[in-house]
């Protein structure tokens, strides 16, 4: 039987509805794993990924382990996010010495987490001071 080309062309699901992007940098890989994210979960990636950019303007970007990131050049990487069947994870590399800190705690020290499911609201002004925050410690190394 035969496959439309855009069928083809999408992105395969991991568990949870993770898209399956390969490996890259820049903001091309991101916005392909963007649109990928399934039902509500791409307007909320693309909703967070403005809010990053309008935040630290020329931050860069990259997929890596089918999760977006976002660093400083020569600093490292400071923030990411990953689908999961019923939220979206945005994880805060040193998002432990944020002030405040996002709720979510890790089992890796420095590191947190906000769950974000499809009923939640945004506090995108909370988000972008995180994000802020965040782009000015140092980043980690993947």
């Amino acid at each position: 039987m035969a496959t439309k080309s855009s069928d083809a062309a999408a992105p395969a699901l991991l568990s949870g509805g993770n898209p399956k992007i390969p490996k890259a940098y820049g903001d091309a890989p991101v916005q392909a794993y963007i649109a990928a994210m399934p039902g509500w979960k791409s307007d909320l990636g693309r909703r967070l990924d403005e809010i990053i950019v309008a935040t630290v303007p020329g931050v860069n970007k990259a997929v890596k382990w089918n999760t977006p990131l976002y660093g400083i050049a020569d600093q490292g990487w400071f923030l990411g996010f990953h689908c999961y069947t019923k939220y979206v994870k945005v994880t805060f590399f040193n998002g432990g010495f944020l002030d405040p800190m996002p709720p979510g705690a890790s089992k890796t020290a420095g590191v947190r987490h906000l769950d974000l499911r499809e009923d939640d609201p945004l506090d995108e002004e909370q988000f972008a001071d995180w994000v802020r925050q965040a782009s000015l410690l140092p980043g980690e190394r993947m």
